[in-house]
């Protein structure tokens, strides 16, 4: 690894704002205050309430009445709106939307056109002089734009700004309000919708003014306008690159006519032609693919809820409390703080998604103790960003990937889960060796036992942390539950904790039991007695006692008339058995203990909780909304803070939502234009073209342009830009649908910690205050077998837990392969030999890379003992690689390859086996003597 001797910080903590302006200069977002502050926290709240009642009701936003019905088993749904899919996920965009015109700036004056109005000026004033008339109206035109679209000190909203989220509504009212409309122009065509004077009628008298307007479709105005927005958004919060390569979409679905079918190679992406109505119709009224297409189905129904569920945890101050387990466990070893940082990472980056953000905020922890204990400032950075990167990879939440694999393979997300398993742990395995091995070569030790937590009494503390994760798991694996309906419920059990822990001390632990225990025994008494809850109890007894005021009754209950209850329709459900009525109670209690901490809190305000400690952000949350409204005394006040954290757990959940929400509206639009062009078959057989029939080649391909487009662009992107172009292409070569999609996730991932472009590395040298560039290559080094390793499952489909279907002929592509099972594992002839061999053979693998990469085991390894390394590395974690690499090798001059077999894979993987023992045993012997385990190894 490198070898920087530049002097540093020290290892000095990074204060919280230290961590802001590496996020502010990465993610280029505003720093709004006042009204706009609160603007986009009402807005984000909103944006999470409706997320939420979405995971909790369905597409159906209603309100349940208990109690209030003919029927004495049923309750009353007051519905408010019923939604279908498409009008759903255009509110959801729109949130998006009006959330990015608000957060990021659409120029700050730095860019070459803002450059050249300003040289414009300049040059108007040499030539005529600053008060010549001509030089008076091009500033007062160079002002007014500045003023209308300039935001040069990233603090406020402009008015065009404001202009694109009135578009941002007006798109998603027109979807809600019109629906009806919208259903049947996608069978008729946009050009027979409504003008727009017709949709405002108040327009009709100046319908002479509006020109083509006046004879052109509302809809496909709107929908045009919205492709728009979803293109200026994405070059705000994701990058100009990806919305160049969407636009160059769009203008190919409208002229890839032109591309003469004849011509050599590209003759195969002519397409029909396609007019822009068409065009528009299939990318912004469709459910299946464009702007609302499978991308942004996914994110509302499973992504946001876990980015939310992400937030939750995090504002509870569960970030630092998982920091400090990792420092407990494995501070004290070799190189502890490195290894603590994996852990902490990868925990954290599963869970958040995003490798920068997961980057910055864990490693302003990890990296100054990586610094203080002797490695360098390139290689603690590496190490962070290599292991936040990894995050993604990780189940069970992998960030937002798993969710869209479950939705590009309908394949459940327990099996998603099951695939991706082995590879992740296989992936911080290599890199915990990496930074083991490097600590052994630079001497670094681990810290002082004095300055980290005990975790005997650290667990003690922090268990509730735990519960939300095991209940995930429960209720996705064995529940067997909807994402959505997990997530949901496991934020429900985060708020109950939080409030649990937040009133409990040793003054009001028995207080809040007592108050726990009444509302469980009131609710099954309620239940047993009268077959409701005691809030269903009481509020039936309230309607009861309304029945005198029939419009009061009216407005609580819009769907019961009035007089069902006037003729004693109106019925208390029947006494249950006490098991019912208990497991009944049971069911909710959740609800109770959230109001059971709410009432302690009530009678003990300035409880200041022993066990919480919330994060920084809601404590400054606090502090600055109490004095805004002049009671800096609340800032102290526990159930206000408690509600601090739920408002501030929602806005923060939307914030890091929005680019992503944007990443997938964009990215939907190119497999958007593949379907309604039909452009799909004709890239496969131009792919399969270009590879030659070799899978090798392909895999190469596929690898070097996940990596290319990757760079810059969050990782869902990249996945769903390339899953539409390559996994076809895969799967054509019998590749398991499930290991494409996999395939081509990782190198996605890479793409954040590749240079030239490694934004998650960049952002960890920004932390760690060391070169840039030399912390990218540090990381994808340690990163190295992440890029193996789907090779290695590809050509060896066992080492991901996937076995080919024996009736596998007569099914589709997608349907070949399946998870194995127990009846798979206890199939001896099978599991040994394709399954527990080569997982050992990655295991050992990612040993061998590593002491290639590090150029250290036991003691210094030669650049000769380096190429052996890495030769046993290959045997052992993907032989079959290297076997069809050389049959490919072979065609080319006109020798026919054989085939591999899993007797030959064995053997291949024996012969490494030897290798590597042979150069680790040398290399043991080696490190015995002094004077050579003294050395310095070769830089790698």
């Amino acid at each position: 690894m490198t070898d920087d001797t530049r002097p540093d910080d020290g290892g000095e903590a990074v204060s919280d704002e230290e961590v802001d302006e590496v996020l502010q200069e990465i993610e280029r977002k505003r720093s709004l205050r006042g009204w706009a502050l609160v603007l986009v926290a009402l807005i984000g709240i909103s944006f999470s309430v409706f997320q939420m009642w979405l995971a909790a009701k369905g597409f159906v936003l209603s309100l349940s009445l208990p109690g209030v019905v003919s029927d004495p088993d049923q309750a009353t749904e007051v519905v408010f709106a019923s939604l279908q899919l498409l009008q759903i996920n255009a509110v959801h965009v729109s949130f998006g939307l009006i959330l990015t015109f608000l957060l990021y700036p659409g120029s700050t004056g730095d860019g070459p056109l803002s450059r050249r109005c300003i040289a414009l000026g300049s040059l108007v004033d040499e030539k005529l002089g600053a008060e010549h008339p001509v030089s008076r109206v091009v500033h007062a035109i160079g002002d007014a734009l500045a003023w209308a679209f300039l935001d040069a000190e990233m603090d406020r909203v402009t008015p065009s700004d404001f202009v694109f989220i009135a578009l941002s509504v007006l798109s998603a009212a027109y979807f809600v309000t019109d629906f009806d409309e919208i259903q049947r122009m996608r069978a008729l065509g946009l050009e027979r919708g409504r003008p727009i004077q017709e949709v405002f009628t108040f327009l009709e008298p100046m319908a002479g003014l509006l020109g083509p307007l006046a004879d052109t479709s509302y809809a496909f105005v709107l929908g045009a306008v919205g492709v728009l927005l979803v293109l200026e958004a994405t070059r705000r919060a994701i990058s100009l690159w990806l919305m160049v390569i969407v636009a160059a979409f769009i203008v190919y679905a409208r002229f890839g006519v032109l591309i003469p079918q004849d011509a050599a190679y590209v003759g195969v992406l002519s397409i029909p032609e396609l007019s822009w109505p068409s065009i528009i119709q299939n990318l912004w009224y469709n459910t299946e693919n464009g702007v609302f297409g499978i991308p942004v189905t996914v994110s509302v129904q499973f992504i946001y809820i876990f980015i939310l569920f992400g937030a939750f945890l995090e504002m509870s101050g569960a970030g630092k409390w998982f920091i400090d387990l990792a420092y407990g466990a494995t501070g004290t070893r070799k190189g502890g703080p490195a290894k603590a940082s994996i852990l902490a990472s990868g925990f954290m980056g599963t869970i958040s998604g995003s490798s920068i953000a997961n980057t910055v905020t864990t490693g302003a922890f990890t990296i100054p103790l990586m610094k203080r204990s002797g490695y360098s400032p390139e290689f603690s950075g590496g190490v962070e960003a290599s292991a936040s990167s990894g995050g993604q990879i990780l189940p069970p939440v992998m960030g937002a990937a798993a969710f869209l694999i479950v939705q590009y393979t309908a394949t459940p997300f327990a099996d998603v889960i099951v695939v991706a398993t082995i590879p992740a742990i296989v992936f911080f395995f290599g890199v915990w060796v990496m930074v083991h091995f490097e600590a052994v070569k630079e001497d670094i030790g681990g810290l002082d036992s004095s300055e980290l937590v005990n975790i005997r009494s650290h667990l003690r503390s922090g268990w509730f942390y735990l519960v939300p994760l095991v209940l995930l798991l429960y209720y996705l694996i064995i529940e067997r539950l909807s994402v959505a309906r997990s997530a949901w419920f496991t934020l429900i059990a985060i708020g109950a904790l939080i409030a649990l822990v937040a009133a409990y001390s040793d003054e009001t632990r028995a207080r809040l039991g007592i108050t726990l225990a009444s509302l469980f025994g009131l609710t099954t008494l309620t239940q047993y007695f009268t077959g409701q809850g005691i809030f269903g109890y009481l509020f039936n007894r309230f309607v009861q006692a309304t029945t005198a005021f029939p419009p009061l009754f009216n407005r609580i209950d819009g769907l019961v008339a009035a007089d069902l209850a006037a003729e004693g329709a109106l019925a208390l459900p029947g006494p249950q058995p006490l098991g019912a009525a208990f497991s009944a109670a049971l069911g909710n209690v959740g609800t109770l203990i959230i109001l059971a901490g709410v009432l302690t809190l009530i009678t003990r305000p300035r409880l200041d909780s022993p066990l919480l400690s919330f994060d920084n952000a809601v404590d400054d949350a606090a502090e600055t909304t109490s004095d805004a409204i002049g009671r800096p005394e609340l800032a102290s006040n526990g159930l206000y803070k408690l509600g601090v954290f739920l408002g501030k757990s929602m806005e923060s959940g939307a914030r890091t939502a929005v680019p992503v929400v944007i990443a997938v509206a964009a990215a939907g639009i190119i497999p958007g234009v593949i379907s309604v062009s039909g452009l799909g078959p004709n890239l496969v057989s131009l792919i399969t073209a270009v590879a030659g029939g070799s899978l090798v080649l392909l895999l190469v391909v596929t690898a070097f342009s996940s990596i290319i487009l990757g760079m810059g662009m969050p990782t869902t992107v990249t996945y769903i830009i390339l899953v539409s172009l390559l996994a076809p292409a895969l799967t054509e070569f019998g590749v398991p649908l499930l290991a494409a999609h996999l395939f081509i996730l990782y190198f996605g991932v890479i793409a954040d910690i590749t240079p030239p472009v490694a934004v998650a590395a960049y952002a960890a040298s920004g932390v760690a205050k060391s070169d840039a560039f030399e912390t990218g290559i540090e990381a994808f080094s340690l990163s190295l077998n992440k890029a193996i390793v789907p090779f290695a499952f590809i050509v060896t489909p066992g080492i991901i837990l996937l076995r080919r279907n024996p009736d596998a002929a007569t099914l589709d592509i997608g349907d070949k392969y399946r998870v194995v099972g127990t009846a798979d594992l206890l199939d001896v002839g099978y599991a040994i030999p394709e399954i527990l061999i080569p997982v050992i053979g990655v295991f050992l693998g990612v040993v061998a890379l590593a002491a290639t990469v590090i150029g250290f085991a036991y003691a210094p390894v030669s650049r000769g003992e380096r190429a052996a390394f890495a030769f046993s590395s290959l045997l052992l974690m993907a032989p079959a690689l290297a076997v069809s690499g050389v049959y490919d090798l072979l065609g080319l001059v006109g020798i026919v390859g054989g085939e591999m077999t899993v007797l030959l894979d064995v053997v291949l993987r024996g012969v490494g086996l030897a290798l590597f023992l042979f150069l680790m045993a040398k290399n043991r012997q080696r490190g015995g003597d002094p004077a050579v385990r003294s050395g310095t190894a070769e830089p790698a």
